[in-house]
Parts: structure tokens; sequence; C-alpha cells
């Protein structure tokens, strides 16, 4: 422990160049920099497949597409493999031939601690306040179908992992692109595919699982300490230190750190959430008839309906980050027998994340209406989302904004512990397992970065990474859907059967 102290001491105190650029007010270049690469990647990523007002990128149709198609493929699995999901999570059913290097729950809470974050907190405040309340419905409906892309990612990262030779395991959308188009007889695709992925994954780790959570977190903390409005770095260094203490040690220690925090933190917010609703009851039937209304009639939002939509599937991927791939490193390194049984523990992801928790988030922001009150209009134009929700509990719970606040950076600290993993694991696809500590020292790098740039630019930066992931991705999910239909319905024989309770008893 003390050397991971004496490293993570190192590698932060090599932030401090980034500190004196704050100093010498480079934060409007830093700014500007991500405000034109962004303006590149929208126009070499992202086209509209529906020109006019009511134009909707490629990707999310792409997404929307993929999801609806997967679940009618698999038999609507989302829905009749929950109950079956949950009691391995339990763990009714395990099996002496496991392999792994965490267990099914810490591979969930690893991934849910990637997710379960303030997309959940900052991204909804900013899709309702955009889309107006009818995007709640379409985030719901974005992670019913997305807990089939999930299922079926993992399934395939858990067919495809291999374990190197340092006993850890290396799996993911990177090795099934390369693996499962290699088995099409297309093997010069697939790992040029897999080398796509990767770095679009390493430099979604840097900003959206790193530099938009940072930026939030400071932004909902600035509110009740003004210190670091004067000193944003502080907060940074503090952050990057954190970090850096637990991503040395790993995958075991990441998960360790998850399966401890996950379910702490959602309890602690769900909490609050439920008792602003009770406390809103009464209008609690309007608010729901305004979320469906408004879905398919909005008003007053840019590009209609289908802006709406956009709104709500954008914000949910990046939330639950189903179809996206990333999610699927976590889960690749569960101790299971059967790929597809990993596979149904995350379905639990995007129906927590999602539907559960966007959803509550999503009620409070309407009940309170602060997402289109003209005082908080500074707030929505500068896409301070988690300031936006903070508001939200504090008008309710006026000392909540403090309890808030430290959710806030909890939810951040996990996300990025979880995503510095899926950085590393295929920066180390892509340059090998010797420069893994290249990769973390520019992580912290960006923790510390994340305080010179505008929460907006950022907000964009992160959705054109994440969402131009799914797009490798769900190309091997269409390749190699017959594999995972047939592993799903050899398992459900099996089950049906009563061969699987066979084997329990490790």
């Amino acid at each position: 422990m003390k050397r991971s102290l004496i490293k993570v001491f190192l590698l932060v105190s090599m932030l401090l160049p980034a500190q004196l650029a704050y100093a010498e007010g480079e934060a409007a270049g830093v700014d500007a920099f991500f405000g034109t690469l962004n303006g590149y990647l929208a126009s070499v990523l992202f086209y509209d497949v529906m020109p006019g007002e009511g134009a909707i990128p490629f990707i999310v149709a792409w997404l929307i597409i993929g999801a609806v198609y997967l679940t009618i493929r698999f038999g609507f699995v989302n829905l009749r493999m929950m109950g079956h999901a949950l009691q391995i999570l339990r763990g009714k059913y395990r099996s002496s031939d496991d392999q792994g290097e965490v267990s099914p729950f810490q591979a969930l809470t690893t991934a849910l601690s990637a997710t379960v974050g303030l997309g959940n907190i900052a991204g909804v405040a900013i899709a309702v306040s955009i889309g107006g309340p009818g995007a709640t419905f379409w985030m719901i409906v974005a992670g019913f179908f997305g807990m089939t892309a999930k299922f079926t990612e993992v399934t395939l990262a858990q067919m495809y992992r291999e374990f190197r030779p340092d006993g850890h395991v290396m799996g993911g959308a990177m090795q099934y692109l390369s693996k499962g188009f290699a088995e099409k007889g297309m093997p010069g695709i697939g790992k040029k595919l897999a080398v796509l992925f990767a770095i679009l994954c390493v430099a979604a780790s840097l900003g959206g699982g790193n530099a938009f959570q940072v930026s939030q977190a400071l932004g909902a903390v600035q509110n009740e300490l003004t210190f670091f409005k004067e000193y944003p770095w502080v907060f940074g260094v503090f952050m990057a230190t954190a970090v850096g203490i637990v991503i040395i040690g790993g995958i075991k220690r990441i998960a360790h750190a998850a399966e401890a925090l996950v379910p702490t933190m959602v309890f602690i917010y769900l909490t609050a959430c439920l008792w602003i609703i009770l406390t809103h009851i009464t209008d609690v039937p309007a608010a729901i008839s305004l979320i469906v209304t408004e879905a398919f009639a909005p008003t007053a939002v840019a590009g209609g309906m289908i802006g709406v939509i956009v709104q709500g599937f954008k914000r949910a991927a990046f939330s639950s980050e189903a179809g996206i791939g990333s999610a699927a490193i976590a889960h690749s390194a569960a101790s299971v027998k059967y790929p597809v049984r990993q596979g149904f523990v995350a379905l639990y992801e995007p129906f927590i994340d999602t539907v559960v928790i966007c959803t509550m988030t999503a009620l409070v922001i309407i009940l309170t209406g602060v997402y289109n009150a003209p005082e908080h209009a500074a707030l929505v134009e500068a896409s301070k989302g988690a300031a936006l929700t903070a508001v939200a509990f504090g008008s309710v719970i006026s000392w909540f904004p403090v309890i808030l606040s430290i959710s806030v950076v909890l939810f951040a600290y996990s996300t990025m512990i979880s995503w510095s993993y899926y950085g590393e694991r295929c920066w180390t696809y892509v340059f090998g397992e010797r420069f893994s500590m290249l990769y973390r020292l520019m992580f912290l790098m960006f923790i510390v970065l994340a305080s010179l740039v505008s929460a907006g630019n950022i907000l964009d930066f992160s959705d054109l990474l994440l969402l131009a992931m799914a797009f490798p991705n769900f190309l091997a999910l269409y390749l190699l859907q017959g594999k995972v239909g047939d592993a799903l319905k050899d398992y459900r024989i099996r089950l049906r059967n009563g061969q699987l309770d066979r084997e329990v008893g490790r």
C-alpha cells in the first residue's frame, strides 16, 4: 500500500503544469480547442439520416434500430430472464468450472459504478431542460431495449475473452471484433474495427469517463464551497490522488471499491428522490401525464418529436452505455461457466441505471419545475446539470445540496475508477501491457485538466466519442448474433431440464 501511495504522489506531482496553465489564464484556449475538436468529430463521425428540422444523427438511429432488433431477435430476453438473473446474483448457480478475476456481482457493480453516475444526475437534468419532460419517456424506452443490447455484448465478451500470462483477463468489444470477424473470414476488417473501438474507448474514458465527471462534480461542489471557485485545481489534484490510489491496484481493487460504493450511494440518492416525490405526491399523476404527452406532442422543443427522441436516447446511451460496448470489458472478468449467464446479470445495468434511477431524477426535476424556471436559465445554458439537480433538491430539502454534493463526488469517483479500467484495457490492447502506467498518468492528468474546460464542450465531446463506439460494437453484435442465439437456446434447455441445478455446490 505504501508503494502505491508513493506512485500516486509522484504521478499527481506531475499535474502541476496544468495548475500553472490555469493560473496563467489558459482556460479559454483549452475550451476553444475542445470546441473546435467537437466540430471536426461531429462532421466526421455523424450525419443526419432525417435532414431538416427533425434531424436525427446516424449513430442514434443505429442504437435505436439495433437494440429493438436484438430484443425481438432474442424473444424479449430482457423480460423473460430477469428473475433467473437475480438468482445468479444471489449465488444460486455456481460451478467448479467458473473462471474469472471477480464475482458476477462484483462485475455488475464495477460496470454500474461506471454507468450510475453523473449521467443520472447531470445528464437527465440536461435532457429534460433541452428536450422537455417527454425526453424522460424515451429514456425509459431506450433503457428497456438497451437491456438486450447489454446482454448481447456481455455474452460475446465472455465468449471471446482471453487470459493473459499475468493472469489478467483481456475481454470486450476489441476481442469479439477481432476474433469474431476472423471466424467469419474477415480478420483484417475485424482487427481494424477492434483498434478503432479501442482508440475511441481510450478517448471516451478521458472525456465522458473522466473530464465530464470532474467538471460536473466541481460545479456542484463550488456551490457549497466557494474556495474551489478560486482554486479549482485543488479539487482536481484531490480527485486525481483518490483515483490513483485505487486504479494502481487493477480490476480486483476497483471491483472491491465499487462493491462498497455503489449500493451505498444509490441508496442515499434514491431515498432523497423518493422523499421529494412523496412530498409532491399529488402532482405525480400530472407529471406522468406531462411526460407521456410531451413525448409525442412536445411544445417549444427544437426538432419536435424527433428532437425529444434524440435527447432521450442520447442521454440513455450516455448513462447506461447499452450498445456502446464499454461495460462488456468489466463483465468479461466475471467468474462464470456459461457466457450467457453473465449476460443475464448485465440485464440489470440499464434497468437500474436508466429505467429506475434516471426516471426518479427526471421526476424530481419535473415536479420541482426547475427545468423551465427563468431564474435557472443560466445553468441550463451552461449545461450545469448537476448544479440544476442540486437546486431541485434544495427547493424541497434545504440542507440536501450538501449531501448531494458529496453524492456527486462519489458518483464521479466511482465512474472514473471504472472507466480508467476500460481505457487501460483498450490502451493495453493497442500498445501492450508495459505501457499501462503511461495511460494511468494521462488519465490522472485529465482529472486536473477538466477544471479548465467548460461543461458544454465536455458534454459534446463525451457524446461524440461514446456514441461513436456504438458503430464498430454493433457491427459485431449483428455479425455474431447467431452465436449468442445458439448459446441462449442451449442454456434455456439446460435450465428447463434442471441440469444447471446439479452444478451448484462449489
